[in-house]
């Protein structure tokens, strides 16, 4: 809590702090809004801490990650930010005279098969946590509290842009995010939940029965307990919520073809044609059969997902010297050749410092330091001047 009470805006510290004066303006509503996210946010904590206990640099390799560092310290990183989270709300509600909820159990299963499921779902964990926070504003009635949760909410943003960016996605595929109320997001993390009851109904989980991604083109199927047995299907509409999209994308259940779009995509089983508004203010939920289900179409991939990725490369390091010192290495490298003499101190003398040094390295020339690291003579094996003049990158990547 010191480094939190050292980095947290004063009006989330107020809301931990000044207890009293927010106790009486916080409504039975906006406790179950933080109760809520307290759930979601030691959901998010357990399902971190258990990837990074159970997954070693290997496991990464095997993933496709040639730099096994990057995603380790991102949700190493992703972690700590999500423990934060759940610290600060378990603050927020006892100072509200409320319990954080602590009883609940998450069984990830096989979530956490391997390194590529894993940084999957941990996607689809932080899409569902902006749209739970997104949906919780139209709930809450304290404007600190609200202003408390959005300060939560751009860092979740974050976390999502960086997961898209580890599972080689559009980093950020919409300007607009979708809002999920508390029952949508239930749809779709309910399943990893157990062992405690906030009183939230959650809508009837949706699963996709397709093997492998879907992409545009594909025709969807599902199953859900929500769709009633025997039932016309030629009544129901499976539904595609995209961000920044007024309303749902409706088409016929039985032909369920994913359009051309890219990024997240919520997908409900619905009673009727009539499409559901992008609106948790004004959307029919009463037609809502099944769902959301997520997707993500990723039909638009970005190189810095494919740069992330890549194998540590050889950085070439170069330095600027003065022309007597290229002069005098150019000479060691070249005795045959002594026309220039240690006076000529001319812009060309000075461009061919780079390749001199690196040759000098090779010719048991006195150590040079480039950019902090030192190239001593008898390091390089190969007469290839450029390898010669290459140091690696300290950091592992670019």
């Amino acid at each position: 809590m010191m480094l939190l009470s050292a980095i947290l805006p004063t009006f989330l510290l107020s809301a931990v702090v000044s207890g009293a004066p927010i106790r009486r303006q916080a409504s039975k509503t906006d406790i179950l809004v933080y109760q809520f996210a307290d759930v979601l946010e030691r959901l998010e904590t357990e399902f971190y801490s258990q990837a990074l206990a159970k997954f070693q640099d290997p496991d990464f390799t095997s993933a496709g990650f040639g730099n096994t560092a990057i995603p380790k310290e991102l949700f190493s990183t992703i972690a700590g930010d999500e423990a934060a989270h759940t610290s600060i709300i378990d603050s927020t509600l006892i100072s509200l005279g409320a319990e954080p909820v602590t009883n609940c159990k998450f069984d990830f299963g096989d979530a956490l098969k391997d390194v590529a499921t894993m940084a999957a779902t941990a996607r689809v964990i932080e899409n569902v946590g902006v749209s739970a926070y997104l949906g919780g504003a139209n709930l809450l009635e304290n404007k600190e509290l609200l202003v408390a949760a959005a300060s939560i909410l751009s860092i979740e943003a974050r976390h999502q842009s960086l997961l898209n960016i580890l599972n080689t996605a559009t980093s950020i595929p919409s300007a607009f995010d979708m809002a999920l109320s508390p029952s949508q997001i239930l749809a779709i993390a309910g399943g990893f939940i157990s062992g405690c009851d906030l009183g939230i109904p959650a809508n009837p989980a949706l699963k996709i029965t397709n093997s492998g991604t879907p992409v545009p083109g594909t025709k969807l199927t599902f199953e859900s307990a929500g769709i009633p047995s025997g039932v016309d299907t030629s009544t129901l509409t499976c539904q595609m919520m995209t961000g920044g999209a007024a309303f749902a994308l409706a088409l016929p259940f039985d032909n369920c073809v994913v359009p051309n779009i890219n990024g997240p995509v919520y997908i409900f089983i619905v009673n009727g044609t009539q499409p559901l508004l992008n609106s948790q203010v004004n959307q029919a939920t009463g037609t809502i059969l099944a769902g959301p289900a997520p997707a993500f179409i990723d039909s638009v991939p970005e190189t810095l997902g494919q740069v992330v990725k890549a194998a540590p490369r050889a950085v070439a390091s170069t330095t600027t010297i003065s022309g007597a010192e290229a002069t005098g290495l150019f000479n060691a490298a070249n005795p045959a050749d002594q026309s220039l003499s240690p006076s000529s101190t001319s812009e060309a003398s000075t461009a061919t410092a780079t390749s001199s040094a690196a040759e000098s390295t090779s010719t048991g020339s006195s150590p040079i330091t480039v950019l902090g690291w030192s190239t001593t003579s008898g390091d390089s094996t190969s007469g290839d001047s450029t390898a010669s003049s290459s140091s690696s990158d300290p950091s592992g990547y670019y």
